[in-house]
């Protein structure tokens, strides 16, 4: 197919793209399909008629269906779900040693005199003293990446998604429904939830209030479901021990802002998959959804815009 992409070229998925046989054109006018490589509804240009699908080079996709870019009676979008599967699997587990280890907390006191009090709080993945129970909230690519990350580690992992239907490699799948029962055995809390209706503010006082003092919350999905100062006050006053968070609501957080000067809330700035990652991920993507465009297939990572996602 012949695409245009823009407003940036990334020349890695250029290579991938043209590789199976597609095309890179010059202008919207010659293409078939937009690649848009810009996540600011700002950026999107006005598309001709010739266009026929956009290939999204992100993942959330609400700010675009907010801004009425994406709809039902549109043309159809796809995004880059399940392409970053492996890199944003890495970030979580990374938060996830950090955080336990007081890697922040240390580094914030300046002071070997802390050893003894890190040392006494810290947490331990493997199974020291039996395995450590995870729950992986929003358990789709990234989670399933995750999970083949975490069995070294020896834990019970708890999987959690719309369906229920199992997750493969967790012990045990719930249904986002019945995820009241898992809060107080849960060692660590990973958040993968997209941003949509239903998931804005999942995260807040009640859910912080029912885990256990010790479980260390770690943030990989999207900063709107979690309500930030609830967070903040859970972290204060010790109703958990910590929190991993590569991302934040808002973005970017203002300076200032008290998650910075928190001992035990270690963050990245949302770089598990910025544009430096994605552009070695997103030929494959568009190379799916343009084979099955080409054969009259359901597109594997279109967009419902209704669903959100």
């Amino acid at each position: 197919m012949r695409y245009f992409m823009g407003p940036d070229v990334w020349a890695p998925t250029v290579q991938d793209i043209d590789a199976a046989g597609h095309k890179r054109v010059e202008s919207l006018a010659e293409a078939e399909v937009f690649v848009n490589t810009s996540s600011d509804p700002a950026a999107v240009p006005e598309l001709p008629e010739n266009i026929q699908w956009v290939q999204y080079c992100f993942t959330g996709v609400n700010h675009l269906i907010e801004a009425g870019i994406i709809r039902s009676d549109g043309v159809p979008w796809c995004n880059s779900a399940g392409a970053f599967a492996k890199p944003v699997a890495e970030s979580a587990l990374g938060l996830l040693l950090s955080q336990a280890h007081h890697h922040k907390a240390f580094a914030l006191a300046k002071s070997w005199s802390v050893a003894k009090e890190l040392d006494e709080s810290q947490a331990w993945l493997y199974d020291q003293q039996g395995p450590k129970h995870v729950v992986i909230v929003g358990a789709g690519g990234i989670g399933r990446q995750l999970i083949a990350y975490l069995k070294p580690f020896g834990v019970h992992i708890t999987a959690v998604n719309r369906s229920g239907r199992a997750v493969e490699g967790a012990d045990v799948t719930f249904p986002i429904e019945q995820v009241d029962q898992v809060w107080g055995e849960a060692d660590f809390v990973i958040n993968i939830l997209p941003a949509t209706a239903a998931t804005e503010h999942f995260f807040g006082a009640e859910i912080f209030r029912a885990m256990k003092d010790s479980a260390v919350f770690v943030n990989v999905g999207r900063g709107s479901t979690v309500v930030t100062d609830d967070l903040v006050e859970a972290l204060r006053t010790g109703q958990i021990a910590g929190a991993g968070l590569e991302v934040v609501d808002p973005e970017p957080l203002p300076e200032g802002h008290p998650l910075y000067d928190l001992p035990n809330a270690t963050m990245t700035p949302h770089m598990g998959a910025s544009f430096q990652v994605a552009e070695h991920h997103m030929g494959a993507v568009f190379n799916a959804n343009a084979a099955a465009w080409e054969r009259g297939e359901p597109m594997p990572t279109r967009v419902d815009p209704d669903a959100g996602y």
